[in-house]
């Protein structure tokens, strides 16, 4: 179980980023896995172009969120949690790379990475806002390739000194990115998104270690998966497969009933899934009762996964 930091600004203020570092500690000694935060750096009018969500409670996604949604750095909330955390995985949920340089973000990941003594996993991920490509003057229609140039160059620096790269649109030489991470291959990579497609596809393939997707996958995109791990020389039993628990509101003020949301842990279990991740603000009002939350979902989960 992975409790989801992000987005809960229904329960506490946005700039309380010290609750998040204490819940962290709470899911920890509840049991949970790992604590995951996404990331907008900045967000434009585009934020809310397709209208803003009934229930304040629900999912961001593209267009449907106020642009003054808080989202804090996960890389300062992470390395907080680090410091007071043992076992905890901490999920870098969303990551622009290419937003950043990748030097910049190679050298950040792999000391938040040795800070925590390899507990970290990233998504790096494109995103959908133009707006915020646009305020960081990155071209928007080349996000796509300048995502496959960090994931080549991170491989390089987290591995040797010095390094020497050339892609499409970095290129360095010489060059000493220390320290490296904790463990030789770097923190461990997530892919997903709204869907899946080809370059998805090859990034699983060739970087991934977990799949993270907004949507079930049907036989065939299975398949496909399949075949591409295996024409990396890696089989399917090597990627972790990380769902939702997907709350159900009334209307637009209540929150959702968590025993509804939880049924489907056994049936996403028997899909291969074995990681899920869970939005406490969907399902209380009362930040002061994550600790008793937490402890009640593993539970729950528990008696259901057995």
């Amino acid at each position: 179980m992975v409790l989801t930091l992000s987005e809960n600004w229904t329960i506490m203020s946005g700039r309380d980023v010290q609750q998040l570092v204490r819940w962290a500690r709470e899911a920890e000694d509840a049991g949970f896995d790992g604590v995951m935060i996404g990331e907008h750096i900045v967000l434009g009018p585009d934020a809310d172009a397709q209208g803003r969500m009934a229930n304040p409670r629900e999912d961001a996604m593209p267009g449907n969120q106020d642009p003054a949604t808080p989202w804090p750095s996960p890389i300062g909330v992470l390395s907080a949690i680090a410091a007071v955390t043992e076992r905890i995985r901490l999920i870098a949920g969303a990551v622009l790379a290419p937003l950043r340089h990748p030097l910049l973000l190679a050298k950040e990941l792999a000391t938040l990475d040795l800070l925590s003594s390899g507990r970290l996993v990233v998504l790096p991920t494109v995103s959908w806002s133009r707006d915020e490509y646009a305020a960081l003057g990155v071209p928007f229609e080349r996000r796509g390739e300048l995502l496959d140039d960090h994931l080549a160059a991170w491989q390089v620096l987290w591995q040797d000194s010095p390094a020497d790269f050339e892609g499409k649109h970095y290129r360095f030489q010489d060059v000493y990115l220390e320290p490296k991470p904790f463990r030789p291959s770097g923190p461990d990579l997530w892919f997903g998104g709204s869907k899946l497609h080809g370059r998805t596809l090859s990034r699983i393939a060739r970087y991934g270690v977990g799949l993270h997707l907004l949507t079930l996958l049907d036989v065939k995109s299975m398949q496909e998966i399949n075949n591409a791990m295996s024409g990396s020389g890696r089989t399917l039993s090597e990627l972790e497969f990380v769902g939702g628990v997907p709350a159900v509101f009334r209307d637009d003020h209540p929150v959702a009933d968590l025993d509804r949301a939880l049924e489907v842990i056994p049936f996403l279990l028997a899909y291969g899934f074995g990681t899920f991740c869970i939005k406490p603000a969907q399902f209380l009002d009362d930040p002061s009762q994550i600790g008793p939350f937490c402890k009640d979902v593993m539970r729950k989960v528990t008696a259901l996964a057995s």
